[in-house]
């Protein structure tokens, strides 16, 4: 079969077969499709889109293009989680602690690094001097198996074309495709070798899916597939209208993990920790629902189990673990400017992708993978939408490092924040919970 006919097939709608797709998938791993076809097909399955029978032979066929990790090493239920994207989005380094001070489950965790304006959860655990993101095999595994939790880099070998699938359809309009996201997302995870996959999908001005009616869909439409393989997935959409924690950047976000860990941050960041961490316990069999689960971590916090997990977690990956008990050894920004209401009322939005922008472009993040990252910068909210802010009042802090691009932060920052003389609701902050027995929306 020639990449035309496949090309031509998925054009005209029509369903292709298992050979068709695995020819495709082949084609972008080794070589024998040219840019410009794979391109072709990746637009025409953007358009007609892909039966869930297609995008499981999609989504199996990309998880074995490469090497399939084997954890069977490691004992008991080995669980991980996976976020669409966010700003101010912390929950691993909060939850994975947590899950690790459970006894019959571990984290074993391969992550990836930040690109635009959502944050890699690689590159905030670099901002902890001496933190190893690239373990071997063999350590990654022995880490896992010993303390309950272990991240590192993903494989390069670890579904490989998806890596040249995700470079074309980001250049040629095809990344909001359901078929393609479910089987990028879907196929490293279960080349990665988790029993249980916990999928936290990001809805509102900062995430992949804009609206909650997409994102649902897309949180449906991966629990579906993703079953249908053989693992445990299950799915919260949460809220992403305004960051999900106050502070945005590497060491800023790695600080209030830390001071959450320690019982001193409340709030929608711990929150939310707390229910992915509820729905991993509920999806690994260890508790009944995923409040009892929430509940058990939360005790973690308050009997500091989980802050001596981090530590040790930390030191096991080779980093300085005197930053849970000392956050001022994390990496600080050389000067600290207030921005300051101009005017006064009642914060009615956040454009939260401006002020994930903001923080890149004050070096916190990148737009290319080869940009470097000042691990310092970001920037601390003061408000959050429903505050009330007085004219003259800060109501976020930049931390500036020498090659910040400040003025584009000022402006990005200030086109980011609406005022309204009428307070507005708090988003709700989990929309819906998606599993192998429908979706459950949350009231209220």
């Amino acid at each position: 079969m020639s990449p035309g006919d496949i090309i031509m097939k998925k054009r005209l709608g029509q369903t292709l077969s298992r050979e068709e797709i695995r020819a495709f998938v082949r084609g972008a791993t080794d070589g024998s499709f040219a840019d410009y076809q794979l391109s072709a097909m990746l637009m025409a399955i953007c358009i007609q889109g892909m039966s869930p029978e297609e995008t499981v032979e999609l989504t199996m066929a990309m998880a074995e293009s490469g090497e399939r990790m084997d954890l069977s090493a490691i004992r008991g239920v080995k669980v991980d989680k996976h976020s669409t994207g966010g700003v101010g989005d912390t929950t691993t380094l909060i939850l994975a602690p947590l899950i690790a001070c459970c006894p019959g489950i571990k984290m074993a965790k391969m992550s990836g690094r930040g690109l635009g304006h959502t944050g890699g959860t690689l590159d905030k655990l670099e901002a902890i001097p001496g933190m190893n993101v690239g373990l071997s095999r063999q350590r990654f595994m022995e880490i896992a198996d010993r303390i309950g939790v272990a991240l590192t880099g993903q494989s390069a070998e670890l579904a490989p074309a998806d890596q040249k699938l995700y470079a074309l359809r980001d250049v040629t309009a095809t990344v909001d495709s359901l078929p393609l996201i479910t089987s990028s997302i879907l196929s490293k995870k279960i080349a990665a070798g988790c029993d249980v996959v916990v999928l936290d999908v990001k809805s509102g001005s900062g995430a992949l899916m804009p609206t909650l009616e997409k994102s649902i869909e897309l949180a449906q439409t991966m629990v579906q597939i993703g079953n249908r393989t053989g693992r445990r997935f299950s799915a919260l959409v949460t809220d992403m209208d305004q960051p999900l924690g106050l502070y945005v950047g590497n060491a800023l976000e790695v600080k209030e993990a830390i001071l959450t860990l320690s019982g001193a941050v409340q709030g929608p960041l711990k929150q939310v920790s707390l229910m992915l961490g509820g729905q991993i316990l509920q999806s690994a069999g260890l508790v009944q629902d995923a409040k009892q689960g929430a509940d058990i971590l939360e005790s973690k916090i308050k009997s500091g189990e989980g802050l001596k997990k981090m530590a040790q977690w930390i030191q096991a990956q080779g980093g300085d673990e005197r930053v849970v008990e000392e956050p001022d050894r994390l990496p600080k920004a050389g000067r600290e400017i207030d921005l300051l209401s101009a005017q006064s009322g009642y914060v009615s939005a956040l454009n939260t992708a401006m002020i994930g922008n903001a923080a890149r472009v004050l070096g916190a993040g990148r737009l290319k993978k080869e940009d470097i990252i000042d691990p310092a910068v970001g920037l601390v909210m003061k408000k959050r939408i429903g505050d009330f802010v007085k004219a003259g009042e800060c109501w976020c802090t930049l931390h500036v490092g020498a090659a910040s691009d400040l003025n584009q932060a000022r402006s990005l920052m200030d086109q980011a924040l609406s005022l309204s003389p009428i307070r507005q609701p708090a988003p709700r902050l989990i929309h819906a919970v998606v599993d192998a027995q429908g979706t459950h929306y949350i009231e209220g």
